[in-house]
């Protein structure tokens, strides 16, 4: 019997603390809360970006904004204090990878000490219920076979940044194993394939990369066309992220690690996922292939997601090509100075109602 898609009603009326909301994830993520109802506190630095989704989209209007550094254990104490959280998502890192070469001292401070202080706050606030770690898929150690990681292979990621994320998932299984065997918080980490999605403005990201030339009228140069990732739409993991808090929150023997990515036909190479990109924005684009020698990153990379799929009935909601449909046209959108707010919340809803319709 196929399993009914996770309601997001849940979520009317409950607390919930999001680190990291300032962020592309962040953003979305608080626009999805707050569209169900739920009270969101939101800890973060500003936007990492200019410009950023979380100014343009005016999340602050959806959230009570904190601004805050992870590793000051401190402040966040007395945000957990007043919160009161009943559910807590983990978001906030330092999250590129070439950005992690450059300064890899505070990228373990806030994706290591940041998930040490994150899980102290919890441990000490009994109203906590469920918590979930967002990491990364380049956890693993990658050994560029040829299929997808399972969430009991080895954690060993090789650059700064993706070791710093197995490093906080270390971190959240010994504070669950020394501190929440009671059972009285259900604890998980979530490990999410490349995301797209509209309103991402970050350096050294393919699709942002694309946005900006397609602004300035000039070609997309990709640094690694040859190189395969899992793409998915963001708002992908971040429903599955609400759905294994919601699930292990009313039953935590769903707690657990999880893989959440897309389908094997939707792990592109990245001249692929330009090819898409440009057909679907049209105006005369094209794209050119300019390695540029930079730091080691993976050239094969893909989640096997089955766990994911048979505990929960879970599966994508949209393709690939859909997904690069509707980073177009929130891109447009913004451009033409429309609506943005108005144009996620459709997106949220056609996304919403896909799932209602597998």
């Amino acid at each position: 019997m196929e399993k009914k898609p996770f309601d997001l009603a849940f979520y009317n009326g409950k607390r919930v603390l999001v680190t990291g909301h300032t962020g592309f994830k962040g953003s979305w993520l608080c626009k999805m809360l707050a569209n169900t109802g739920a009270e969101v506190t939101g800890y973060s630095l500003e936007a990492p970006t200019e410009p950023s989704l979380f100014h343009i989209a005016e999340i602050e209007k959806d959230v009570n904004s904190v601004i805050g550094d992870i590793r000051d254990l401190k402040h966040l104490q007395e945000v957990f204090e007043e919160a009161q959280p009943e559910i807590v998502l983990h978001l906030a890192a330092q999250p590129i990878v070439r950005d992690s070469y450059k300064d890899p001292v505070y990228t373990y401070e806030a994706n290591v000490m940041g998930t040490v202080n994150i899980l102290e706050c919890v441990r000490k606030c009994e109203c906590v219920k469920s918590f979930l770690n967002i990491t990364t898929d380049k956890v693993y150690l990658n050994k560029e076979w040829a299929w997808g990681y399972r969430e009991n292979e080895e954690l060993d990621g090789y650059d700064p940044y993706s070791n710093s994320k197995s490093c906080s998932e270390l971190v959240t299984h010994s504070y669950k194993n020394s501190f929440f065997a009671d059972g009285r918080t259900a604890i998980s980490t979530a490990r999410a394939g490349n995301v797209i999605g509209g309103g991402d403005f970050a350096n050294d990201r393919i699709i942002p990369d694309c946005i900006r030339a397609a602004i300035k009228k000039e070609d997309i140069v990709v640094r690694n066309p040859f190189s395969t990732r899992p793409y998915q739409h963001v708002l992908e993991p971040l429903y599955a992220y609400l759905m294994i808090a919601a699930k292990q929150y009313e039953d935590i023997a769903y707690a657990g690690y999880y893989n959440v990515g897309p389908d094997d036909a939707d792990c592109f190479e990245t001249g692929a996922l330009v090819d898409v990109f440009v057909a679907k924005w049209g105006e005369g684009m094209k794209w050119v292939n300019r390695y540029d020698g930079g730091p080691h990153e993976a050239n094969f990379l893909k989640l096997d997601c089955s766990k994911l799929k048979s505990t929960f009935g879970w599966k994508p909601h949209w393709n690939l090509e859909k997904a690069i449909e509707m980073v177009v046209e929130w891109s447009k959108c913004w451009l033409e100075g429309n609506d943005v707010r108005a144009c996620m919340d459709r997106q949220i809803e056609e996304f919403l109602r896909a799932g209602e319709r597998r």
